[in-house]
């Protein structure tokens, strides 16, 4: 039985290799050998088999990343690795709505139609996608008071347009749609700033995604998968404000 067990897991690394291998250019060994070893010894072989976090956790913040960025044109194979992953439509959908707001409505437009393409092959339908006006989750209304009261005094004479969407469109409503698990919601939010370069504001979004259920290990896994995909710069500026956050927490 443990053989057996053993065997399925290897074979499941396996596996995972392969789709992973699929988001990579098949041209790339012909224009740089060195980096194809690089992607296939070190970024496949080592930080894509990581067990700190899971194979669908790397796949989701790979995706916000990647978007994050707008490189579309390698957009489609990893909607299909994060699908093969086991992130749902649904939450990529999801994902995409959440991101138009922190990254831009450009890269998520930009995503949609990048990923168009494999939902339609995969079948996927608008009944598969999450609902316009769900239900909403519930929500700490003391804090969302707190934290709103507190941007209103600090930026309310500068933009109340900004201080007024931020708490109707994002906190009432955007991060309380169901479609998204608190935790991943706040993770691919996270995988976003560092992604876009924008370690000042991922003191309150890390915070909350440990308040959320974010282990301090999932954390450091996801900052050093992000240095592949973001840029060791990017991620050695979000390396003190995770720092501080866990230090701040552990204290």
């Amino acid at each position: 039985t443990h053989l057996a067990a053993s065997a399925f897991a290897l074979a499941a690394t396996t596996a995972s290799a392969q789709n992973v291998a699929t988001t990579l250019p098949s041209t790339l060994g012909q224009v740089a050998p060195a980096l194809e070893a690089y992607s296939t010894d070190g970024l496949i072989g080592e930080v894509w088999s990581g067990e700190q976090i899971s194979m669908r956790d790397r796949a989701r913040v790979t995706f916000a990343a990647l978007m994050t960025r707008h490189e579309t044109e390698t957009l489609g194979a990893h909607v299909e690795l994060a699908l093969d992953a086991g992130v749902t439509a649904a939450e990529l959908s999801e994902t995409i709505t959440h991101l138009a707001f922190y990254t831009g409505w450009g890269n998520a437009t930009a995503a949609a139609g990048a990923m168009a393409p494999v939902y339609e092959a995969r079948g996927i339908t608008a009944d598969d996608l999450p609902a316009v006006d769900p239900e909403l989750m519930d929500y700490d209304e003391e804090a969302e008071a707190s934290r709103q009261e507190f941007v209103q005094s600090t930026y309310g004479d500068v933009s109340q347009g900004v201080v007024d969407t931020t708490e109707q469109m994002l906190f009432l409503d955007l991060w309380r749609r169901p479609a998204l698990e608190p935790r991943d919601r706040s993770m691919v939010t996270v995988a976003a700033l560092i992604a876009s370069g924008q370690p000042e504001q991922m003191t309150f979004h890390l915070n909350r995604a440990m308040d959320n259920g974010m282990t301090q290990e999932e954390a450091g896994a996801m900052l050093s998968h992000l240095a592949f995909y973001a840029g060791w710069p990017k991620v050695f500026s979000a390396l003190p404000v995770a720092k501080e956050v866990f230090e701040n927490r552990g204290s």
